[in-house]
């Protein structure tokens, strides 16, 4: 065991546990500070000079340097429902994530830094997912620009070995009428599309179901992202409400994936949807919806949710190879 895997393991138990988002990201930081060192055993003193790294994770460093189980991770997993062992190993399976953001809508780094911190991660691809004209607020990308994006995309794939890809994407709006918020021609050439709702999260039960059977129906759409549009931190925000039924079994009989989302304030769908979603056999796409590199660590969260309700790695398209996510596509070309 290296010191970077057993950091994860504990961040990961700690997450299964309900623990603080601050307390796991500690174990995340710490993960990030040691992925570079030479192998060999390591003084807990020598590591508490690396940044983010204090004392209890400087212990576990020390301990996993000579290749020996840390004391805090035997004891947590001594301590946590075997059933962790599950949701431990999906993580460990993830191969991708279909909803990262960059500077060129909302998010706060370049595109060029998240693919680096994907690829750091151990991902075999990443989908660059930035929002559509319309939501103007997240600065969202014309049609011009998402043109200039796809350039952007090709140039740091030229760059990057045949171990790592970023793939297209975009992150699209939902319009009233179930319509997307881009250029249809353009839809065409991008590897995947997310569509999520934006806008008139309140509406009535029978518009809004509509709207989404609508867009998980389009051959465009391979994800539906954060169906619910709730936010469950701060102010919050009601989910929004929808015949579940009828939207997954669109979605089930489309091929088109339901997001797990798993930024903090969302973990959307709720728990009793995703129980649903997985009872229509839906596929699922465990998504970090990332506006910045170190928050990709919060993926394993999602698989967390999925090993709970026994989904297995078949459904859940981030774990597939580049290859099979490209070639099980739900929309025509």
């Amino acid at each position: 065991m290296t010191p970077d895997e057993a950091l994860r393991r504990i961040a990961f138990l700690l997450e299964w546990r309900g623990a603080s988002p601050y307390r796991v990201r500690a174990f995340h930081t710490a993960a990030d500070a040691v992925r570079d060192l030479p192998p060999g055993p390591v003084d807990a003193a020598q590591a508490t000079h690396l940044h983010g790294v204090g004392p209890v994770t400087a212990e576990v460093i020390a301990q996993a340097s000579t290749g020996a189980v840390p004391g805090y991770l035997a004891r947590l997993q001594a301590e946590t429902d075997p059933a962790a062992g599950a949701g431990w190993d999906l993580a460990a399976a993830s191969t991708g994530d279909c909803h990262l953001h960059s500077d060129w809508s909302d998010g706060g780094s370049p595109l060029e830094d998240m693919a680096d911190a994907a690829r750091t991660l151990g991902r075999q691809w990443a989908v660059l997912t930035d929002h559509s004209p319309r939501l103007t607020i997240a600065h969202g990308l014309s049609p011009d620009r998402l043109r200039s994006q796809l350039e952007a995309v090709a140039a740091v794939n030229s760059r990057t070995g045949p171990d790592f890809r970023l793939l297209t994407g975009i992150e699209c709006d939902i319009l009233d009428d179930g319509s997307l918020d881009q250029d249809e021609d353009l839809l065409g050439r991008l590897d995947i599309v997310v569509a999520s709702v934006h806008s008139k999260l309140r509406s009535e039960p029978e518009p809004m179901t509509a709207r989404l059977v609508t867009a998980v129906r389009n051959p465009h759409v391979d994800v539906l992202g954060h169906c619910t549009g709730r936010i469950i931190t701060g102010r919050g925000r009601p989910q929004s409400r929808f015949d579940a039924e009828a939207v997954f079994a669109a979605c089930a009989e489309a091929g088109t994936a339901v997001e797990i989302n798993c930024r903090p304030e969302r973990r959307d769908p709720p728990d009793e949807l995703l129980v649903q979603a997985a009872a229509a056999g839906c596929r699922f796409a465990v998504n970090t919806d990332a506006h910045a590199p170190e928050q990709l660590h919060w993926q394993s969260t999602g698989y967390a949710r999925a090993a709970r309700i026994g989904l297995g790695a078949d459904r859940l398209i981030t774990t597939w190879p580049r290859g099979r996510l490209l070639t099980s596509r739900s929309r025509v070309r």
